[in-house]
C-alpha cells in the first residue's frame, strides 16, 4: 500500500517490523490473523449494537495502526453486513510540528474514502496550559472530544467511531481501580458527555498485538504521536507493562480478567448504590446448602468460560 511514515519510538518501530517479518497479505497466517479481527469486530459490534441501519458513522482516523485496522474492518463489514450504513472518515490535525499532513489525504483518496481533515491548532493550547514534564494526554484528550463532538454534527453523524482496543479497555479498568478506587473503563458503547453523540469502539474485542501485526502486513501509513507519545513515566505505561508481565505468566489472567467487567455480581461487591443490603427479601423452606460466596472457583481448564468473550 503506502510508504509507511516512521514509528515515534524504537519500541514501536520494532513491534511494527517484527510483525512485518513473520506476515505477508498472501500468507495463510495473515489470513487467519485478518478472519479473527474480522469476527472479533463484528461481534462487538452485534453484541453492544453499536452500528444500525441507515447510521452514518464518523470513523475517527488518527494514523495509527489501531484506526486504519478500525477502519479497514469496517469498510469490509459494510460490504457484508444485513444493513445498509455509511462510513465517513475524519482525522484532526492538531498541528504538532512535523505533522505529514499529506498522508492521510493520499491513503484515503487512494481507497476512494470520504473524509474531512479538522484542522485545529490543540498543540500549542496543551503546551501552553501543561507545565513541562507533566502528562498532557488529559486535556488533549478533552480538546480532541470536543472538537470531533462538533465535528459529528457537522457532517450528521450518528455514531462515533474510536479506535481503542481490548487492551486499552483492560488498561483504563487498571488505572480506574489502582489509582482512581472505582471500578470502571471505557465502554464499548457510550452516550457521549454532550448527550447528544453516541460513541462505540468496534474493536473493543481485538488485541493490541493483533492489529498491530495486521497494520505491518497491510502496510498502513503510520503517523507518530509527537505530543504524548513520547513522554516517559506515564501511568498507562506502568498498566501496559503489568499487563503484560501478567500475561508473559498465564494468558489465562488476562483474559479472565477482561471477561470480568461483563460478569458483574452486585450482590457480591460493597456499592450499596447498585444493590440494596437494607432490604433483603428472605425465603422460606428450601434445602439448607450454604452459599455459593463460599464455594471454591471452578477450575477453567483450556479456558472455559473465561475466554466466551474472545
Amino acid at each position: 500500500m503506502n510508504t509507511a511514515v516512521s514509528p515515534s519510538n524504537d519500541t514501536e518501530a520494532e513491534d511494527l517490523a517484527g510483525a512485518q517479518e513473520q506476515m505477508h497479505t498472501g500468507s495463510r497466517r495473515f489470513e487467519i490473523l485478518e478472519k479473527n479481527l474480522r469476527r472479533q469486530t463484528g461481534k462487538a459490534v452485534i453484541d453492544f449494537n453499536m452500528i444500525e441501519e441507515g447510521d452514518r458513522v464518523m470513523v475517527c482516523l488518527s494514523g495509527g495502526a489501531d484506526s486504519y485496522t478500525m477502519l479497514e474492518t469496517l469498510r469490509y463489514l459494510q460490504k457484508v453486513a444485513p444493513i445498509n450504513f455509511e462510513l465517513f472518515a475524519v482525522n484532526l490535525d492538531q498541528k504538532q510540528p512535523g505533522f505529514p499532513e499529506e498522508v492521510l489525504p493520499r491513503y484515503l483518496d487512494g481507497i476512494g474514502m470520504p473524509y474531512r481533515i479538522v484542522e485545529e491548532d490543540t498543540y500549542s493550547i496543551v503546551k501552553e496550559k501543561v507545565a513541562p514534564g507533566k502528562t498532557t494526554c488529559s486535556l488533549c484528550s478533552r480538546l480532541r472530544r470536543g472538537i470531533l463532538y462538533r465535528t459529528a454534527k457537522e457532517i450528521g453523524a450518528t455514531k462515533i467511531a474510536l479506535g481503542h482496543h481490548r487492551d486499552d479497555i483492560l488498561h483504563t479498568f487498571m488505572l480506574n481501580l489502582f489509582y482512581g478506587g472505582t471500578v470502571k473503563t471505557m465502554p464499548p458503547k457510550l452516550r457521549a458527555d454532550d448527550g447528544e453523540n453516541v460513541v462505540i469502539r468496534p474493536l473493543a474485542y481485538c488485541k493490541e498485538s493483533d492489529i498491530k501485526k495486521y497494520a505491518a502486513a497491510m502496510g498502513f501509513p503510520i503517523i507518530p504521536c509527537t505530543l504524548c507519545g513520547t513522554q516517559p513515566n506515564l501511568q498507562r505505561q506502568a498498566m501496559r507493562e503489568m499487563a503484560n508481565a501478567w500475561e508473559a505468566k498465564n494468558p489465562l489472567w488476562i483474559k479472565s480478567m477482561f471477561t470480568a467487567m461483563s460478569n458483574l455480581v452486585p450482590s457480591h461487591m460493597l456499592d450499596r448504590e447498585l444493590f440494596d443490603f437494607n432490604s433483603f427479601t428472605l425465603a422460606e423452606g428450601g434445602a439448607v446448602e450454604g452459599d455459593t460466596l463460599f464455594d471454591p472457583a471452578e477450575p477453567q481448564g483450556q479456558g472455559g468460560a473465561v475466554i466466551r468473550l474472545i
